[in-house]
């Protein structure tokens, strides 16, 4: 046994009662109290504290906005240079606070195009996309631990695949569709599991779907629409749905009843259908974007394109039909928002 297995957690205390102290710490505070000691650092980001810190409510939901950063201008004038970059945005709204999580060490200047992002447990992770300068596609994973403030680079996917639709639970990662290297729309899922850094291959859906979205709905990973190979635009009116329990997928009729792209703007109203964020509101017509977070939502997008990128909250309790208040944001969090999830953490 290691010699701080027996390092009280605070000295003088009951374990218990130190164990209830550390529990109450706001999660801003764990990237500090890590470094207080080992078995602190080994605490905050164990999964079995994650979960004692959720069972006693005291975690917290923010929103993770992968966000075009604020543009570098000429020397001497005000044109920006260069295609956007993006970086990763967090929104608190019990606190109405904003802030930036640190750049990948592999992309200092901004993270890969189109990538992915999703959340379990409360890390981060961000996967595939195209390089920023290249704009070939890439098949990194990174993990950002809010413990530390750190990202680090884990197991790539299996393949190059781009587009492609992601949830997460219970540690796991879910990824379907997309397209490879050639512009195939693809058929094949599969999941990456956080704690062990392994890739393992799911039942191929019953249809390929490029471009399709997903969304957890309980013990569901459902992809929604997409299109095949051969006819690439046309999106489907149907999903798929994995069954996390069973590993077996089926398929949904008229689930999505919109002809536009799904990515990022797919809702789920109080009778349990899809709607899209962008039919919510002409306010966010365009580029629409929803982080579900439980009681409330964060949506923003556009009334028009080129129109100021806006940014609203609803009261899910008021389900889909809920008003949206619009947020004042610094103009430093105003940019276009790609994509976005939530982190319980």
């Amino acid at each position: 046994m290691k010699q701080q297995d027996f390092t009280e957690l605070i000295p003088g205390l009951p374990e218990e009662i130190a164990l209830d102290c550390l529990t109450r710490l706001h999660y801003t505070t764990h990237g500090v109290s890590s470094r207080v000691s080992h078995r602190w650092r080994e605490l905050l980001q164990s999964r079995d504290f994650y979960y004692h810190r959720k069972l006693t409510g005291h975690t917290r939901r923010v929103a993770c906005l992968i966000q075009s950063l604020p543009a570098q201008a000429e020397s001497g004038g005000s044109k920006s240079v260069g295609q956007p970059s993006y970086g990763v945005s967090v929104y608190d709204p019990a606190s109405g606070t904003w802030d930036r999580v640190e750049p990948v060490p592999k992309y200092p200047d901004g993270l890969p195009l189109f990538c992915q992002v999703a959340s379990t447990e409360g890390k981060l992770v961000v996967m595939g996309g195209w390089d920023p300068a290249s704009w070939d596609p890439v098949r990194e994973v990174f993990v950002y631990e809010f413990a530390t403030r750190k990202w680090t680079q884990r197991r790539d996917m299996p393949a190059k695949r781009s587009f492609f639709a992601v949830g997460a639970s219970g540690g796991r990662v879910y990824v379907a569709g997309g397209h490879d290297d050639s512009k195939n729309a693809l058929r094949s899922a599969w999941a990456y599991d956080v704690y062990k850094d392994e890739w393992s291959e799911l039942n191929r859906m019953s249809e390929e779907r490029d471009e399709c979205e997903g969304i957890m709905i309980g013990s569901e990973f459902v992809v929604v629409s997409g299109y095949d190979t051969d006819s690439q635009g046309r999106f489907k009116s149907s999903a798929e749905s994995y069954n996390i329990d069973t590993g077996e997928w089926s398929r949904v009729e008229d689930a999505w009843r919109v002809s536009q792209c799904p990515r990022s703007c797919v809702a789920v109203d109080k009778s349990g259908d899809l709607t899209c964020w962008a039919e919510s509101d002409s306010a966010v017509r365009v580029g629409a974007c929803g982080v579900d977070m439980g009681d409330q939502t964060i949506v923003t997008g556009s009334a028009y394109q080129g129109a100021p990128q806006g940014f609203f909250q609803m009261d899910r309790k008021g389900g889909q039909n809920g008003k949206l208040v619009r947020l004042e944001v610094p103009d430093q969090f105003s940019g276009f928002v790609q994509s976005g999830c939530c982190v319980e953490m």
